[in-house]
């Protein structure tokens, strides 16, 4: 993904403003840049938005970064919350964005700037392509990217939106530089930007409107055989999602948290699979918003991009490494971001 040097170099100069400090800019690979400030060496990254559908995984990114390189690193952003700054801070996540609000801790150096307010601006996901008809649409465009050649009424009838919210969504896509319209049709582009802006309004949008319920295992043998589960009887559609979906598709995770997306009621389904209602419980459900395709049925698992998304959620490196594993062998057409 392309690195938005304007967010970066505003937040530097905050930096110093503030704080006296100049922080030198070196290598830069891929999404990693070399920050160093007072002789410390940090590897950032930078991005438009941190919200609650992606604090998380940037904190995990930063954190795989930080195991692999053996350096402390950094989140530049455009703004961050106070509550999520106050998370980060303990958490000891490092962060710093362009208004001058910061937190940087390595060894002896402590920096932190806090109360900065940001100008009234037009949130990034508040755009009408990021909201929930959007997002259902966004899904299927990812999901195969050849629906871009669909007519406007095809894609409305397979996302499941109106006729004018397709309009809408194509042309604001079109304005944010992620559909190129030539001769010869619609083509997508910036697809890894896409796809972060994607997966962050999911989880702030969409997601939260899909929970049905948490619930439990009924026994510790459902949790260990959980791959025995039989969601083939359930009535209607019931699908694995998140880390359980993720282990049938690489066999590169063992579940510890279970998501189960189905286009019936969490009653009947815990009815059908023999489990109970629980606050607390390792198993969430919630409901389908597209429609079912005989392909991710031998496994009974969501589209890919859902699970790259379910597991992007998580505060967990194990989750971060196995999507990585989804994107590269399962959205290989998708440019990685991570």
């Amino acid at each position: 993904m392309a690195i938005d040097w304007r967010i970066f170099e505003t937040a530097v100069y905050k930096l110093r403003e503030y704080t006296g400090l100049y922080a030198e800019t070196g290598k830069v690979e891929g999404d990693i840049i070399t920050l160093t400030i007072a002789k410390t060496q940090f590897l950032a990254i930078v991005k438009t938005a941190i919200s609650i559908g992606n604090k998380s995984s940037v904190a995990a990114i930063l954190n795989s970064i930080s195991k692999e390189r053996n350096k402390p690193v950094l989140i530049v952003a455009a703004y961050i919350p106070s509550e999520i700054a106050r998370e980060y801070v303990t958490n000891g996540v490092n962060y710093l964005d362009v208004v001058g609000n910061c937190r940087i801790k390595h060894n002896d150096l402590i920096i932190q700037v806090e109360g900065k307010k940001r100008e009234k601006t037009a949130k990034v996901n508040q755009a009408r392509a990021f909201q929930e008809a959007g997002v259902k649409l966004i899904f299927h465009l990812l999901t195969n990217p050849e629906n871009i050649q669909l007519t406007y009424r095809e894609l409305a009838q397979l996302a499941e939106v109106s006729l004018g919210s397709v309009g809408n969504v194509i042309q604001e896509l079109i304005e944010l530089n992620f559909i190129l319209t030539t001769n010869k049709g619609k083509t997508l582009k910036n697809t890894s930007l896409l796809l972060d802006r994607w997966v962050t309004a999911y989880h702030d949008v969409l997601r939260p409107r899909l929970f049905f319920k948490k619930m439990r295992f009924t026994g510790p043998d459902q949790y260990y055989n959980w791959a025995a589960l039989p969601l083939q009887d359930a009535d209607g559609i019931a699908l694995w999602g998140g880390e359980p979906a993720a282990s049938e598709l690489t066999n590169y995770i063992s579940p510890e948290k279970f998501t189960i997306y189905t286009n019936t009621s969490w009653q009947s389904l815990m009815q059908d699979l023999h489990l109970l209602p629980d606050e607390n419980g390792s198993v969430e459900v919630l409901h389908m918003f597209w429609k079912d395709e005989d392909k991710f049925r031998e496994k009974y698992i969501v589209p890919p991009l859902l699970i790259y998304a379910d597991l992007m959620a998580a505060n967990s490196s194990r989750n971060i490494e196995t999507a990585k594993i989804v994107l590269e062998n399962e959205l290989s057409y998708i440019k990685p971001t991570i």
